[in-house]
């Protein structure tokens, strides 16, 4: 188990590369009975009713404990079951069930951002002094938990707890009461759904915290983004240095672990965690979650059945589009009554210098800063060191074990984006493993940068790698060598929609149109609601 100080959930998080959450269909042994709208303001009542009606179905009362997991009775009425297909068929005839769901697994979907949008702080009388950056306001987070020794999570100058905050701060592996504090006032965790499905999870071997701790880095980072304290001088190895800060930075922070390092979300945990939350008393949830097409009608989706519950008591939600771009009708989370946050570029750059031995030079973006080759190296075309046996278009794109290890190592590798590889990352996996000193992956325009930092990798577009081809066809001994990546900013357009970003219009309501807005900064606080410049 790695120590507190472990970089696996990183102090500072920065967003240089949004990340989402994507849905995916698994055969499903646990069943959401969804009963509407409650009509008690007695939770016992209700549980107890939910466990009369899985006796009814299983037999005895004892059955029925052991199939529960959880029964959602504060915003909304409904309960989570191990059930058979045959027992989840009697149960929907049961009068009052509205509808029943199988479960559904979830899997994994800026110092800069806020500057960009002109929501400066300083400004008195800018949105952020009128709105005073949140305050007063509880921000929930629904995600993989949250890493509580981050600089983003301090609670210095933040006021007391409010009293109208009913939550808690549930204790684990690796996070205890003394954890939650005046900016995170409240965290817990969900499991049941998602051990019910993939059997216990084994803390032991070091990938997960069985509590709120996160183990991915992905929920702090949302959490920072929506509600982080003010950091100066933070940087990702030197790069997009600046001050890093939440759209509502002194907003109270509430956290709803759901998804888990392993690999997946339960769309029963994510249920219990919005039934939750309506109690505890949040204003506004972020969720990063979504179905990709083909998506559910809004009665067999969990999320939208959640986040109309919230909305009912006048709570905002806040989820992402999804990350199927660039490709029309990918657009998830299109129930009308959410807000819908599309990815977004801004108007910083990491650009690297590639220079060839007759001095001529091309330039792509890079997040590599380490000085391995910032000397002339040779450079070959992945296409003419083929492994034998090995088709060379998928070669030329530098696919997983078609390079050869004698020929590459040592050596730039020049790869070409093709439809079945489109990944730089991938690209550069395989030059790593066949021991070549670096990747430039040419590839359709795009403002994304997805170049690892660990590796030396430089992405650039199809005509600046066409020009390195020539180069090489025509030298003898052709070298390159990249220059440091540095950060620009104020030079390219933007905003626009990222190359990844889902894109509309919604494949279940096409007549519902949504706005998509940045990523992950439309936060509603004490008077306006923040937005963007239209684009």
């Amino acid at each position: 188990m790695a120590s507190f100080s472990s970089p696996r959930a990183c102090g500072v998080v920065l967003a240089l590369l949004p990340s989402f959450f994507f849905l995916a269909l698994a055969a499903s042994n646990v069943y959401i009975v969804y009963m509407g709208e409650r009509h008690t303001d007695q939770p016992n009542l209700l549980e107890d009713s939910h466990h009369q009606i899985l006796s009814d179905i299983l037999g005895s009362k004892e059955s029925a404990k052991e199939s529960i997991l959880y029964s959602y009775k504060h915003g909304l009425s409904g309960f989570a079951a191990v059930l058979s297909q045959s027992q989840a068929k009697l149960i929907a005839d049961v009068p009052g069930v509205v509808r029943v769901v199988p479960n559904r697994i979830l899997s994994l979907h800026t110092t800069r951002s806020w500057d960009f949008l002109h929501v400066k702080p300083q400004i008195v009388d800018g949105i952020l002094s009128r709105s005073h950056s949140g305050v007063g306001t509880i921000i929930g987070v629904m995600d993989t938990g949250i890493w509580p020794e981050s600089e983003s999570f301090k609670d210095k100058g933040m006021g007391k707890v409010p009293s109208r905050w009913k939550g808690i701060c549930q204790e684990g592996e690796g996070f205890n009461r003394s954890h939650c504090n005046r900016k995170i006032i409240g965290a817990r965790w969900y499991v049941k759904g998602y051990e019910a499905e993939f059997g216990k999870l084994d803390p032991s071997d070091g990938v997960e915290f069985m509590s709120p701790r996160d183990a991915s880095g992905h929920g702090s980072h949302t959490s920072s983004t929506a509600s982080g304290a003010l950091v100066e001088n933070a940087n990702f190895r030197g790069l997009a240095q600046g001050l890093a800060r939440g759209g509502a930075s002194s907003s109270w922070l509430a956290i709803y672990k759901v998804c888990w390092a392993t690999g997946g979300c339960s769309s029963a945990d994510l249920l219990a965690a919005f039934d939750d939350a309506i109690f505890d008393g949040v204003n506004v949830l972020s969720v990063s979650l979504g179905s990709p097409p083909p998506l559910s009608t809004y009665v067999d989706d969990t999320l939208a059945i959640g986040s109309f519950h919230a909305v009912a008591r006048g709570i905002s939600v806040v989820c992402s589009a999804g990350n199927s771009g660039p490709y029309p009708q990918t657009v998830i989370n299109t129930a009308p009554w959410v807000i819908t946050v599309a990815a977004s570029t801004i108007d910083r750059d990491f650009p690297s210098v590639v220079t060839m031995g007759n001095n001529q030079t091309v330039v792509g973006q890079s997040f590599y800063t380490g000085r391995k080759v910032n000397k002339f190296h040779p450079i070959v075309y992945g296409e003419d060191i083929a492994a034998t046996d090995v088709d060379e278009n998928s070669a030329g794109s530098c696919d997983l074990e078609t390079l050869n290890a004698t020929l590459a190592r040592g050596k730039i590798v020049l790869c070409f984006q093709s439809r079945s590889q489109r990944s730089a990352a991938i690209a550069s996996r395989s030059v790593l493993k066949v021991k070549g000193a670096g990747v430039i992956f040419a590839q359709f325009p795009t403002k994304d940068v997805s170049c690892p930092w660990s590796f030396p990798c430089v992405q650039l577009d199809f005509a600046a790698g066409t020009s390195l081809l020539t180069y090489i066809a025509a030298s003898r001994n052709p070298v390159v060598k990249f220059s440091f990546s540095k950060t620009v900013t104020g030079q390219q357009l933007a905003p626009e929609v990222a190359y990844f970003s889902s894109r509309g219009p919604s494949s279940l309501s096409p007549s519902v149109l949504k706005t998509l807005l940045l990523q992950e900064l439309i936060y509603w606080l004490p008077g306006p609601l923040l937005l963007p410049p239209s684009h």
